[in-house]
């Protein structure tokens, strides 16, 4: 009787490398030739008449991608017959062991199929990625597994930068763009202008706006606000980039930036970080407010003069940074309440308003600050071991069932800070609606990733996930600002706009 499947033992790498159809055929002969030899010649002749149909010859170039596979009668390419004419078989690979990326790339991929070719080339890309950093970066620990990682903004323009002459403006510009951290920069912008949008402006709601001349959003100082943040959030990544230069080159995403490469000096990198915080802060204090001009120093000096020194010392670095996230949607939404405060406009009306006003931008800014975490620990997660050999204490490494249960509890925030803009009047109620289904699908891939610590694919789920769940969440609160479609019926339709006064005198009248 045929023992059953599981009780089979294959080799290693045997049932991973191979196809299912090909599965079936080895664990059908490995189950052959484990059955005890039948005595009587006429079960013999019964058992060799039921046994299984002569295999069909399969192409030679079928298994050229699964080197640990020794099939009988076979040549795979490459491989020299043996004099007896029979094919030489492949020895067995063992499954811990590291390949040689010099060895391990195919000659030719003429014989494969398509999606075969196409794996292999993304696998020598990879590969010569690799050597190519190593051979630039001598005595650096090797890489981990960073695939699912976006490339560094920085690292790229630095690229763009070399490929042109030494004394060309166009490599200069490209360089001292690459230490603004392009990406990083704007999505601190973006994190300042839409609480300014959402502002909940009380002139749009009077219907003597445009008589009286009441006080509204101006572009103009939504101009200064973009311009003064995209200056300030240059001038601190400039000097992170000024601190931690030994600690960039032995990390795989950063070992390309532009001090790294010396691509510029040190003394132009100090004269760009210094005259971008100069210009931004001088630009929010007299294009915004004093309050919006002072959280914008306040974030360069938590940037540079905490969050980056403290990634060597502690942990503690990761809710740091995330205070410096923080702060732009206050600098937005302070921006808006200064157009129209009706006192003096300091940061006590702007951040603290006694009627609960300032509530919306504070939970705009728990809303940022909350989102670095399942943001950044399965980011931080996947380069764990770089990290570590570069002495920056991260809590990837240093407690990693702590760092998924981390991004695991501020997944779970996001409801309650999606029902509180609705509860003080930023949005309408849909959208504690609307946000749900994108909030729920960030808290099941923090669970994923707490349950599997970051193993099974879980950090490159949750990553990609927060990189779409905060523009989502804008937009749906963007689209159903409070008010807004009532407005724009009643424009469409030419309905009347009544305050509260003459609603009063109607129901006097009744």
């Amino acid at each position: 009787m045929r023992p059953p499947i599981s009780t089979i033992r294959t080799r290693p790498s045997v049932v991973e490398d191979v196809c299912w159809r090909c599965t079936q055929l080895q664990l059908a002969r490995l189950a052959n030739s484990r059955l005890q030899p039948l005595r009587s010649g006429a079960r013999r002749f019964f058992a060799r008449s039921s046994s299984l149909p002569p295999r069909k010859s399969v192409a030679s170039d079928y298994f050229v991608s699964n080197p640990s596979q020794n099939v009988r009668g076979l040549q795979t390419s490459g491989s020299p017959a043996s004099p007896g004419g029979q094919a030489s078989q492949a020895a067995p690979l063992n499954a811990d062991a590291t390949p040689d990326p010099a060895t391990t790339l195919p000659h030719s991929n003429d014989g494969l199929l398509p999606h075969r070719r196409r794996q292999a080339a993304r696998r020598n890309a990879a590969i010569a990625q690799q050597l190519a950093a190593g051979s630039s970066g001598a005595g650096s620990p090797a890489p981990t597994d960073t695939t699912h990682l976006p490339p560094d903004a920085s690292s790229l323009l630095a690229a763009a930068a070399a490929q042109h002459p030494a004394d060309s403006l166009r490599r200069k510009l490209s360089a001292l763009l690459s230490l603004s951290k392009p990406r990083l920069t704007v999505l601190v912008v973006l994190s300042a202008m839409v609480p300014y949008a959402l502002y909940p402006v009380p002139a749009f709601l009077s219907p003597t706006a445009l008589v009286d001349a009441a006080p509204s959003l101006s572009p103009l100082t939504l101009l200064f606000l973009t311009t003064g943040t995209t200056l300030c959030s240059a001038a601190a990544n400039a000097l992170n980039m000024l601190y931690e230069p030994d600690t960039d080159s032995k990390m795989s995403r950063t070992r390309t930036r532009p001090l790294v490469r010396k691509l510029l000096t040190t003394r132009a990198a100090v004269l760009f970080a210094i005259g971008c915080s100069i210009t931004g802060s001088v630009a929010l204090y007299f294009g915004v407010n004093p309050t919006v001009s002072f959280l914008g120093a306040l974030n360069i000096a938590l940037y540079a003069g905490a969050y980056t020194p403290l990634k060597r010392i502690s942990a503690v670095n990761t809710w740091v940074g995330a205070v410096v996230g923080g702060i732009p949607p206050l600098m937005g939404w302070a921006a808006a309440a200064g157009e129209s405060a009706t006192a003096d406009g300091g940061w006590r009306e702007l951040l603290f308003a006694v009627d609960g006003s300032s509530f919306g931008g504070w939970l705009f800014a728990g809303l940022l600050f909350a989102w670095q975490f399942p943001h950044f620990m399965p980011l931080s997660w996947g380069i764990r071991e770089e990290y570590k050999a570069a002495g920056l204490r991260m809590l990837c490494w240093v407690n990693p069932a702590r760092n998924a249960r981390v991004a695991l509890r501020y997944s779970l925030a996001f409801i309650p800070l999606c029902v509180g803009l609705c509860a003080v009047g930023v949005t309408e109620w849909s959208f504690a609606v609307t946000s749900l289904p994108v909030n729920l699908w960030l808290v099941r891939e923090a669970v994923k990733f707490w349950r599997h610590e970051g193993h099974k694919g879980s950090a490159r789920s949750l990553f990609w996930a927060s990189v779409w769940h905060l523009p989502v969440v804008m937009v749906f609160a963007l689209a159903q600002k409070k008010g807004m479609w009532q407005r724009v019926w009643r424009s469409v339709t030419g309905e009347p706009v009544m305050d509260e006064d003459d609603e009063g005198e109607w129901e006097d009248e009744d």
